[in-house]
């Protein structure tokens, strides 16, 4: 979910391998993320994608993560059904990039 140059997304209750993620130990250790975005279609013309990059980081102000969780919840039924308990991410975007296959 984007706000404004900030992309939030959140650990939510599917099985996980444990509660320490390594995509969260990554973002603690080097505060870099990348999210990508793919569109995919049976149609290969019509494929896209987006990346962002910019300083990842596991948001610590309850504030923050209060306004993302309710953003994603307003935003995805399946959030609405089922409220993210885990860690929120967020990613400062320093850079975007894209491509299309048309």
């Amino acid at each position: 979910m984007l706000s404004g140059e900030i992309a939030y997304t959140a650990i939510d209750l599917k099985p996980k391998r444990g509660p320490r993620l390594r995509r969260l130990a990554n973002i603690e250790a080097t505060s870099r993320a990348c999210l990508l975005v793919d569109g995919y279609s049976e149609d290969w013309s019509a494929l896209w994608g987006v990346r962002l990059d910019g300083r990842g980081r596991v948001v610590a102000d309850p504030v923050e993560a209060a306004r993302a969780i309710s953003a994603l919840v307003g935003k995805y039924r399946q959030y609405a059904e089922r409220t993210p308990a885990g860690p929120v991410l967020a990613v400062d975007i320093a850079r975007w990039s894209s491509w299309s296959a048309a």
